[in-house]
């Protein structure tokens, strides 16, 4: 067996070439070995299948990562391209409009161009907002929709009951056409058909030819536990009808998250912010503190400073990709009253001679406040 040929060297670039780098490259060779362009030269197609093979790995990241840490070993069971046809399988869409633009057409060695893909139907998007226990545990949300359909009255084929589509004559049924520009060929879709392949000469009266009708849908979907803002869930098949037969569309359910009264989320954790007394900061105190679950006991150890964060592990929210569940992120802040009452503020002011701090004496006035302002010298017991 032939050993391989670097794939930077088969594509004739650096190692260090950027995506648009590859893929300039390999335009450039697929071009000038294409199959449509060297009918009669077997070396010419073995280049070209080369060029792809390498195309495909150096094209995506993570191969081409496993390509320059081990070489051709770090992509076995990556694509073998046995021939031509294999190549327009997997990437036909490069061909039939992508990054050459239309310069190629199919195989069809008539000009015919390759045999249209049936188009899958549309997809739809719904909106869904929840509250953060719902979207925690997860829930079963109703929604309803518009979307289009294939047409009861005529099957969705578009053509009114007791005629059918004729193949375009234009196109041959293929939907596109190919037109010769040198050696190269353009394809675009039909301008008979639009790209549909067949002709209507009788359409339904009731979707005009269209095939699909506007129609309400209603649907329970499963919202799983731990969706997250701006996640959409998936709901296969739920979308709109093909117009040409093709599989039906999805539907893609947005989630909205509403804000809390209590909680803030940070991914899979929740952040609880919780207003405690300097009494209960100084001292120490267990206080009950809410959770999506219930009350739950946390211990504030003496000595707790404005701003400490306590963690109760696992009362936060699951992440629903690694299946984890969060934890719950509670913030003590100490809370100065506003007013106390006699008793309060005795012990408050033999804390304070204690301390040794200097607060405002309980019956000095505005006025002598004032006084002793503009007058420091002056002996307050004296006045």
């Amino acid at each position: 067996m032939a050993e391989k040929v670097c794939y930077y060297e088969v594509l004739r670039i650096e190692r260090s070439a950027s995506k648009v780098e590859v893929d300039r490259a390999y335009r450039k060779l697929a071009i000038k070995y294409h199959p449509d362009s060297n009918r009669d030269d077997e070396g010419a197609v073995e280049k070209f299948k080369e060029a792809t093979e390498a195309y495909e790995v150096l094209s995506d990241g993570e191969k081409r990562q496993r390509y320059d840490q081990h070489g051709h070993a770090g992509v076995d069971g990556v694509h073998q391209f046995n021939d031509v046809e294999d190549i327009f399988d997997a990437f036909g869409d490069l061909f039939g409009g992508g990054m050459f633009g239309d310069l190629f057409g199919g195989r069809g060695g008539s000009g015919g161009g390759r045999r249209r893909r049936a188009r899958k139907g549309a997809d739809i998007r719904c909106n869904v907002t929840l509250s953060l226990e719902e979207a925690a545990r997860g829930v079963e949300k109703d929604i309803s929709f518009r979307r289009r359909v294939n047409c009861e009255s005529c099957d969705g084929s578009g053509a009114e009951r007791g005629s059918k589509p004729t193949q375009c004559e234009t196109c041959g049924g293929q939907g596109q056409v190919i037109q010769s520009a040198g050696i190269l060929r353009v394809q675009t879709a039909c301008p008979n058909c639009s790209g549909t392949g067949k002709q209507i000469s009788q359409p339904c009266g009731d979707c005009r030819g269209s095939g699909l009708q506007n129609k309400k849908a209603e649907l329970s979907v499963s919202i799983p536990a731990g969706v997250d803002d701006g996640m959409r869930v998936r709901v296969p098949g739920e979308g709109e009808g093909s117009p040409d037969g093709g599989p039906v569309g999805d539907c893609y359910v947005f989630i909205t998250i509403r804000p809390h009264d209590l909680f803030k989320r940070d991914g899979s954790h929740l952040i609880l912010q919780l207003p405690i007394s300097y009494s209960q900061a100084a001292l120490g105190a267990d206080i009950q503190v809410p959770t999506l679950e219930g009350p739950h006991e946390l211990r504030v150890d003496p000595g707790t400073q404005n701003g400490d964060v306590f963690t109760l592990r696992g009362k936060g929210v699951v992440d629903p990709r690694a299946g984890r569940t969060g934890d719950l992120l509670v913030q003590v802040f100490i809370e100065v009253p506003k007013k106390v009452n006699s008793d309060q503020e005795r012990l408050l002011r033999e804390l304070a001679e204690l301390d040794h701090e200097s607060v405002l004496p309980h019956r000095k006035s505005f006025l002598e406040n004032l006084k002793n302002f503009f007058d420091p010298e002056t002996d307050p017991s004296e006045s």
